[in-house]
């Protein structure tokens, strides 16, 4: 199982670092349309990749861990919240839905929750 909670913390922390560097467009685009101003946008970016660099720093300090993916998974469930607010499609819904479960499994399982 440590295994897949070292796959979800890569796919995790590369997923998002890349959407909020390499397809910021879409970032500015989702943040408009909830309603979000700028500044909120920017801080939860800069939490955002820092949760992500966590993660990653988390595979040689596993102590962590559990500070980024509880963050991720917190920043997911605010994602989830976001979209049901503005009435998206469920397509839009799930790769936040997605990495909120994946950032969920990593907190249990480094959390001994799940073994």
């Amino acid at each position: 199982m440590s295994e897949l909670s070292l796959l979800f913390q890569v796919i995790v922390s590369v997923s998002v670092f890349i959407v909020w560097t390499f397809r910021y467009d879409n970032v500015e685009k989702e943040f408009n349309d909830f309603g979000y101003p700028t500044l909120l946008r920017n801080i939860v970016g800069a939490l955002k990749i820092s949760s992500s660099t966590l993660l990653i720093a988390g595979i040689w300090y596993t102590d962590l861990i559990i500070f980024g993916s509880v963050s991720m998974a917190f920043f997911m469930l605010c994602a989830q919240v976001s979209h049901f607010k503005v009435k998206n499609p469920v397509v839009k819904f799930l790769p936040s839905l997605i990495f909120l479960l994946m950032s969920l499994y990593i907190s249990a399982y480094n959390c001994g929750y799940i073994s």
